[in-house]
């Protein structure tokens, strides 16, 4: 890359000053024209570079933003511990004070536009659609400085990443292995959740001035206000993760802290709760009949259990023309339902009003909803929720609580408060729990119960498990159901005829898991076509296994511009 408007470190003789301000002064005159091709990494070579520290062994590398950054997990002997470190573009001494350069001078509605992608997204679009690209080019032509197409496109990155995306943690939140991300504090190395390394520090650490401003700034990008009077803000990011984040030392005395749960955009479904072993096939096979009969179900379990994961699976189920609406304070169900309405709360903005669940709820019921979906029950909303399950409204919502016991105490009392006489409108209570097997962190579900009527002698509610989780054997063992005897009287079916019902559908859970249909679109479509025509759909099914066989025998063709580089070996050379 040469340079005439900005001197290197070398201090400069005075003979150099006035040769560049010469040839500075003639590149003006002429005009310098910046002409970058795309970024070819096989052989332009890898931007990033990465050495372990020493006493780290490297255990796994892979790409999150290919060909830009890539992650290195190592393991540390002495402290027996893994490292997640994020390997970005290098930038040398003159790159990076260009870069400082070119984000001070670069124009405001370039950075900021209406989508806030990630650097992920952004730095890998065409050159001739990407403003920001354009940009970048004007300005280095107006500097005189012609940079080759590694030293472009590692700038073009930074400025994505820093503007458009989350900024150092950018590499973080497009790791698709990554859960959720969080920083205690100044100087605290930042925490992620990965799914096979569990809890694991990363290189990344924030200054308190660089943490400060890069937790107003997250709230600013979800269009929210964080001050130190108003030091604690919940909200969603562009992306749809959610965020909770506190500024200073007030109420996090070592200092500024947030923690980002990451947003799936590919929701899971039931096939992949039975692939993950937080379901079996009957247990699914089992609420599907249950959903499509109107009963209503709580998923209760402590943070991560998996609650509005599992939710969001099961709510597939149901029937393609019912009408369904959720409610949430942020954003996380995703139904491909024609006849869904979401509903978000929303915090008081200037001389308007906040909107909470409980608002909603009641509005919600005007809209003769038959399936309502409440993110969390935990305050009076709950006793509306309950009303609306007593008029005939399937609902379902999630709850934290680690036993049926727990559920039942917590709506009864002090802040619910929802009465016995109500509570036992609901069917069933799926209890979920994060577990540790065979040395590896797995979500469960422990118990699915079934509430029955109050104990005319105790004056207790009963209830019990249709199904359990065995621990010692990671196995699913099924109970009775009371409430398949239930569906079995409304239908007018004999015991013979339940059951075949519960095996077809078991049947045809099972052969989508044998075809790997886990696609949230495609699953919803076969559950749609089950409904209009079970024998059809299963002979579907089938014949959606044949096409995949077909297809394993063609050669795949990857549109990723950098995917076909192992960051292992050409890709980021270490």
């Amino acid at each position: 890359m040469s340079d005439d408007s900005i001197t290197p470190d070398d201090p400069p003789t005075r003979f150099d000053v006035l040769r560049r301000r010469a040839e500075r002064t003639l590149e003006l005159l002429r005009g310098v024209d910046v002409s970058v091709r795309p970024l070819r990494p096989q052989t332009d070579g890898p931007l990033a570079t990465f050495d372990p520290p020493s006493g780290h062994e490297e255990v796994d590398r892979y790409w999150v933003n290919a060909p830009y950054a890539y992650v290195v997990v190592t393991y540390e002997a002495d402290e027996n511990a893994h490292r997640y470190h994020t390997v970005e573009p290098d930038l040398d001494a003159f790159e990076r004070r260009l870069l400082g350069r070119v984000s001070t001078d670069v124009r405001e509605p370039l950075l900021f536009g209406d989508d806030a992608a990630s650097a992920a997204e952004s730095a890998n679009a065409a050159l001739e659609d990407d403003p920001l690209a354009d940009a970048l080019r004007e300005l280095l032509e107006s500097y005189g400085v012609s940079p080759d197409a590694e030293s472009f496109h590692t700038l073009l990155y930074y400025l994505h990443r820093n503007f458009r995306g989350f900024g150092r943690i950018d590499p973080l939140l497009a790791d698709s292995r990554i859960e959720d991300v969080s920083c205690d504090g100044y100087g605290v190395p930042l925490f992620a959740y990965h799914d096979d390394y569990a809890d694991i520090a990363t290189n990344i650490r924030f200054d308190r001035d660089e943490l400060d401003n890069f937790v107003v700034r997250l709230a600013q990008q979800s269009g929210r206000h964080i001050s130190v009077g108003d030091p604690i803000v919940e909200t969603t990011l562009p992306d749809g993760s959610r965020a909770e984040l506190a500024l200073g030392e007030e109420v996090t005395p070592r200092g500024s802290a947030f923690t980002i749960r990451q947003y799936a955009e590919e929701p899971f479904t039931p096939v992949d709760l039975v692939d993950f072993g937080t379901f079996s096939v009957e247990q699914m096979a089992y609420l599907w009949l249950c959903i499509e009969h109107n009963k209503s179900l709580v998923f209760a379990g402590g943070t991560a259990s998996g609650k509005t994961t599992s939710m969001n699976a099961v709510s597939m189920f149901i029937p393609p023309r019912a009408k369904v609406l959720s409610i949430e304070d942020t954003r996380e169900l995703a139904l491909h339902h024609d006849n869904w309405l979401s509903a978000i709360t929303r915090e008081r903005r200037h001389e308007g009003a906040d909107v909470d669940m409980y608002d909603l709820l009641r509005s919600a019921l005007r809209h003769r909803p038959e399936y309502i979906l409440v993110g969390e029950v935990r305050g009076e909303e709950a006793v509306t929720l309950f009303q609306a399950m007593n008029t005939g409204h399937t609902t379902f919502s999630t709850m934290h609580a680690d036993s049926i016991e727990t559920v039942i105490n917590r709506l009864e009392n002090e802040p619910i408060n929802v009465p016995r006489a109500m509570v036992q409108s609901l069917d069933i209570l799926s209890i979920q729990t994060l577990a540790r097997f065979d040395g590896e962190r797995v979500r469960r579900t422990k118990v699915v119960g079934e509430l029955g009527g109050i104990d005319q002698r105790t004056g207790e509610l009963d209830y019990s498990a249709s199904f359990s989780w065995d621990a010692g054997r990671d196995e699913f063992a099924r109970h009775d159901s009371d409430l398949l005897g239930e569906i079995q009287d409304e239908r007018g079916w004999s015991r013979s005829t339940l059951l075949r019902e519960l095996d077809r559908r078991k049947r045809f859970l099972d052969a989508l898991c044998e075809q790997g249909i886990s696609d949230f679109r495609r699953f919803t479509a076969f559950v749609d076509q089950y409904y209009a025509d079970a024998e059809a759909a299963m002979a579907r099914v089938a014949a959606a296994g044949d096409e995949r066989v077909d297809a394993d025998g063609d050669d795949p063709v990857d549109t990723d511009a950098g995917a076909h580089v192992d960051p292992a070996t050409d890709g980021a050379r270490r």
